[in-house]
């Protein structure tokens, strides 16, 4: 028997979901998933470890591995071979303190604690590498 997916905590849904060449008409579409997207976000954009990231969207090391790797092929096929990336979809929910605390204000943490498992007022506590 499978083991069951475990949900993924996201703390930005993408403000656009779709990437498209500009000169094809009609195209092949790559489909990459809302927790590919945030782990992308985390490690590509705000600069997380994987262990960082691991910690923020609630899943081992190893699996947030998998996410982006595979969340990088698939950027890398939509790129090389001019198809249509479509982000939507996946096993995630989102974190009910993603508009005060998470993303770049604690990218950062000394404390190596996800800022969504104690709030705002934990995070205004931490020390941030600026």
């Amino acid at each position: 028997m499978a083991r069951p997916f475990k949900s993924r905590r996201v703390c930005e849904l993408p403000s656009t979901s779709e990437f498209s060449p500009c000169n094809k008409t009609s195209i092949e579409r790559v489909e990459l998933g809302i927790d590919e997207y945030e782990v992308v976000r985390l490690i590509d954009n705000l600069g997380l470890t994987q262990n960082e990231c691991a910690q923020q969207i609630n899943v081992a090391r190893t699996t947030v591995q998998s996410i982006y790797d595979s969340a990088r092929k698939k950027i890398a096929d939509a790129l090389v071979n001019g198809k249509r990336l479509i982000i939507q979809g996946g096993n995630y929910h989102i974190c009910p303190n993603a508009k005060k605390c998470c993303g770049k204000n604690c990218q950062k943490r000394k404390c190596g604690i996800s800022p969504c498992e104690f709030g705002v007022d934990h995070c205004q506590g931490c020390h941030f590498d600026e």
